[in-house]
């Protein structure tokens, strides 16, 4: 049974840092793309970081130089390393698990919730 996990989320203050991890069970995060993606109150789900597992990374410019991406294979989990953090970075992140290719899938967890106060 495939599982998705995402923890680290919590309430910091602006400037801070919070690393939220991803921990799959049930995959192999190295044959998948792995995206970190957040939801605001109120907002659409958006993009924010992703890597291949070639360990090509992107990012929305919005946290570009603030948060970084990361992958462990051999403990089957991910990353997502935020610095920085500002109050429009207040969000429930969501970590995917996807592959387009066979053994195609497309997981998620249940998110975890990152609150930034000023």
């Amino acid at each position: 049974q495939v599982q998705v996990v995402e923890s680290g989320g919590g309430l910091v203050q602006a400037g801070g840092s919070l690393r939220l991890s991803c921990a799959a069970s049930g995959i192999t995060v190295s044959i998948a793309t792995i995206a970190w993606y957040r939801q605001a109150p109120g907002k659409q789900r958006e993009l924010v970081a992703s890597v291949t597992g070639s360990g090509a990374t992107d990012y929305v410019d919005s946290v570009k130089g603030r948060f970084t991406i990361s992958r462990d294979d051999a403990k089957n989990t991910a990353y997502l390393q935020m610095n920085s953090l500002k109050p429009e970075d207040t969000a429930v992140y969501y970590c995917n698990l996807v592959r387009r290719t066979w053994p195609v899938f497309d997981n998620w967890g249940q998110g975890t919730q990152v609150t930034v106060s000023s």
